[in-house]
């Protein structure tokens, strides 16, 4: 094994937890951290603790020009930097501190919080720092909606469901608790009339204005029962660790949601949501006290058993069988309820969900990588049960144009995007190409042929949604040389669209930079333009290698080069940096570093070089 592999592998098992997992940072911008401060203040739970490390970690994030920005040397961001700014003076931070005055000086700039999103306006409003008003309506009744009703909670996301579900007994309250400082100044001068009423027009405008007047009757005959019926539905989504969906934006909203229908925080569903959180806090001397939007032990554990196999580790090393026991028994049993089953009937769960215990929410990406690295890190006789009920939970969850999303099944219907609430990330879940991708890769893994019906028309979608420039489009991972990867990693395990394959190739030498890497900025999801175009990252350099491997280039220069690239950047503890943000969260608004992408891949792309150099070493030996 050469000594750049030999370094990752043993750097990889190193990090390994003693019951098999691995799970490195999950990285996101600084409005987790801000915004659990102001949940704090408004459960008046006490902030002493964290104060030191919390500061230290904003104004670790701050740049120079004084801004936050949704991803590492993205552009300032308005909504971020008022968030930071205010958890910072509820913090205690003197307002005169210089670089608090740099945060408001963009704020200023940038038209203080009357341009913020909605869900700042909101965090606002819950400490009467902005208007009611201006706040769009979400009446509770909603929940009465049957699930094929348009706007009902399942014409959502599954994140965007949890999340509007607790906001509408929120925004029907209007609630108002101390801040415990003025925040004034972040209030535009001028801009004071436009925050007294919601921005927009059209229809869907109109109708929230009539809704205002509905919340404004004295008689609400349905509110009582439309409140009691969203709070039992959120509290019947509690995962076992005490959050909602394993992520923070529904676990943070359903905390306040209970907390103004009456529950303190003794109450045992409060108590666990809180005590929960505390697994998702990291805090070190560098960044200091950090709250993770959501953690990944099954993804990132699933990714380290497929590059531990292609590196050559035996699958009965101890590690290997640690990690597949661990897997397995993380998979999803039909005991568990789940919302995936509104929509898809009479089949069992088989899936596995992101994290330790959102076990409510399962997903088809993370289920077939796991798949994927039980078949090739685990004993055929111990994980084929597990795999055949994996597939066909995941063929049930196909939609209905023959492509995969990661959370539900047909989940498009984009008229929630008319909503006036609606001005900030995916609240749909339609299919993607680099979730289909990887569920082809999966089914050629299990031995399905091309031929086969969903095979094929999986296979029809990735066809149409090429680019012309012969990329696709990375949902999950930033971006276009994300989405071409996944779909390469599936061409070429089934064996055909070489066509579509030589087009993506061609695509990605044209997009290597000169210093024999590749990257590409969070950018692209706002201009197409930018496609294949940013810093080069040890992630998307190694995602960009295996896919000009996979098209048969190994030998080309590009591909010599980024492999130089890797090894050249590699450190001496065996892993890589990489600052920039090459995980997706919702494409245009929230983006993830990974911590574990910047290990996995350059290793599996060293490992996968590797094999190829040693096969024509083997070819040249024959001859």
């Amino acid at each position: 094994m050469p000594k750049p592999l030999q370094s990752a592998v043993e750097w990889l098992l190193e990090h390994q937890a003693p019951a098999g997992w691995w799970s490195g940072e999950l990285e996101t911008n600084v409005t987790m951290t801000a915004e659990h401060v102001l949940l704090l203040r408004f459960l008046d739970a006490e902030v002493a603790s964290i104060r030191e490390g919390a500061i230290k970690h904003l104004f670790a994030n701050q740049r120079e020009d004084g801004s936050w920005a949704l991803y590492y040397d993205g552009p300032a961001d308005l909504s971020t930097t008022i968030e930071a700014y205010v958890a910072l003076k509820v913090l205690g931070v003197h307002p005169s501190d210089e670089r608090m005055q740099h945060a408001l000086g963009v704020i200023a700039r940038l038209g203080g919080l009357a341009n913020a999103r909605v869900f700042t306006k909101i965090w606002l409003a819950l400490f009467g720092k902005y208007p009611w008003s201006g706040i769009p309506t979400l009446p509770p009744e909603l929940v009465f909606l049957p699930p094929r009703m348009p706007f009902s909670f399942y014409d959502f996301a599954c994140w965007a469901r949890g999340t509007i579900a607790p906001l509408c007994v929120v925004i029907s309250h209007r609630p108002v608790r101390p801040l415990g400082c003025d925040i004034s100044e972040i209030v535009v001068p001028g801009s004071e009339a436009s925050m007294q009423r919601v921005a927009g027009h059209g229809v869907f405008w109109w109708l929230d204005q009539l809704l205002k007047v509905h919340e404004r009757l004295p008689l609400q005959p349905t509110r009582k029962a439309a409140r009691r019926r969203v709070i039992d539905w959120v509290v019947q989504r509690q995962e076992a660790d005490g959050s909602w969906g394993g992520i923070q934006p529904p676990w943070v909203y359903s905390l306040i949601a209970l907390s103004i229908e009456g529950r303190t925080l003794e109450d045992p569903v409060m108590r666990r949501g809180l005590e929960g959180m505390q697994r998702f806090v990291l805090e070190d001397d560098a960044q200091g006290w950090r709250f993770q939007a959501c953690m990944s032990p099954v993804w990132d554990t699933a990714w380290a058993v497929r590059a531990l196999r292609l590196a050559g580790l035996d699958a009965r090393e101890p590690a290997m069988k640690r990690s597949v026991r661990w897997l397995l028994d993380e998979q999803i049993g039909p005991e568990h309820p789940g919302d995936w089953r509104v929509r898809v009937k009479g089949v069992d769960c088989g899936g596995w969900a992101f994290e330790f215990d959102n076990d409510a929410y399962p997903d088809v990406d993370d289920t077939t990588i796991v798949v994927l690295a039980l078949l090739e890190g685990g004993a055929r006789c111990d994980v084929d049960a597990a795999v055949q009920r994996a597939i066909q939970w995941t063929l049930a969850m196909r939609s209905g144009n023959g492509a995969w999303a990661a959370f539900d099944r047909d989940n498009e219907r984009a008229l929630v995007y008319r909503m006036p609430f609606a001005d900030f990330g995916a609240l749909i879940d339609p299919p993607t190409e680099d979730v289909t991708a990887h569920v082809l890769e999966m089914l050629a893994a299990a031995g399905y042929a091309v031929r086969d019906p969903y095979v094929a028309g999986g296979l029809r979608y990735l066809r149409v949604t090429q680019r012309p420039s012969g990329a696709w489009y990375g949902r999950w991972g930033v971006n276009y040389i994300y989405g071409t990867w996944c779909v390469l990693s599936a061409l070429g395990a089934l064996g055909t669209g070489s066509d579509m394959v030589s087009r993506a190739a061609a695509w990605l030498i044209a997009r290597q930079n000169a210093d024999g890497g590749w990257g590409e900025t969070c950018y692209s999801y706002d201009d197409e333009s930018f496609a294949g175009v940013g810093t080069s990252t040890p992630s998307q350099t190694a995602w960009a290698i295996l896919s000009l491997e996979i098209a048969g280039l190994a030998q080309h220069a590009a591909c010599r080069r980024g492999m130089n690239f890797l090894v050249e950047r590699q450190r001496t503890d065996g892993t890589w940096d990489e600052h920039e943000f090459t995980g997706t969260g919702f494409p245009g608004d929230f983006y993830i570093n990974y911590h574990l992408y910047r290990h996995l891949f350059p290793m599996m792309a060293l490992a996968q070089g590797s094999a190829a150099r040693e096969g024509i070493h083997a070819q040249k030996a024959a001859l």
